[in-house]
C-alpha cells in the first residue's frame, strides 16, 4: 500500500475543518489550533496525528490519533505513526510517550506491534472513570 501524502503543521496553525470533523467524530470534540510544541502530521481526508515535541527534553507525546472510520484496518493508522516516527526522529527526539484507553484493544494491539513498551496505567483517567495504559517507545538515534 502507499502510503497517503502527509502534511505536517506547526505551533500556531489552524487545524484543517475536515481533521477537526474527524476529531468530532472519532473523540466527541475537537481541540482546536495547535498550541506551543504541538505539530499535525496529516493525510488529507484519510486521518492525523497530533503530537507535542519538547526537543530539550528530546521527547514527544502521542496526543490524538485519528482515522477514518471507513478507512480503518487498512494500514493507514500504522503508515501515519511510522512516518510520525521519522519525522518526529529528524527533529532530535529520542523518546516517544501516549496513554490509551485500557480497553482500546486495537490501538494497543497496533502500538504494541510496532515497538511501544507498556509502562503502567493511571487509574481514572478519562472522565468516564476509564484508565489510561501507558506506553514508550525509543527511536533509534
Amino acid at each position: 500500500m502507499k502510503p497517503a501524502p502527509l502534511v505536517r503543521l506547526g505551533p500556531g496553525s489552524q487545524v484543517p475543518e475536515w481533521a477537526e470533523a474527524l476529531e468530532r467524530t472519532c473523540f466527541g470534540d475537537a481541540w482546536g489550533p495547535l498550541e506551543d510544541g504541538e505539530y499535525l502530521w496529516a493525510a488529507p481526508g484519510l486521518g492525523f496525528a497530533r503530537w507535542r515535541a519538547i526537543p530539550a527534553a528530546q521527547e514527544a507525546e502521542l496526543l490524538r490519533v485519528a482515522i477514518d472510520p471507513q478507512a480503518r484496518r487498512g494500514g493507514h493508522g500504522r503508515a501515519l505513526l511510522r512516518a510520525c516516527e521519522a519525522s518526529l526522529a529528524g527533529l532530535g527526539i529520542q523518546t516517544l510517550h501516549l496513554e490509551v484507553r485500557v480497553g482500546n484493544g486495537a490501538a494497543r494491539g497496533l502500538y504494541e506491534s510496532e515497538g511501544w513498551g507498556f509502562q503502567g496505567e493511571r487509574k481514572d483517567y478519562y472522565r468516564d472513570g476509564e484508565a489510561a495504559a501507558l506506553y514508550q517507545k525509543p527511536l533509534p538515534g
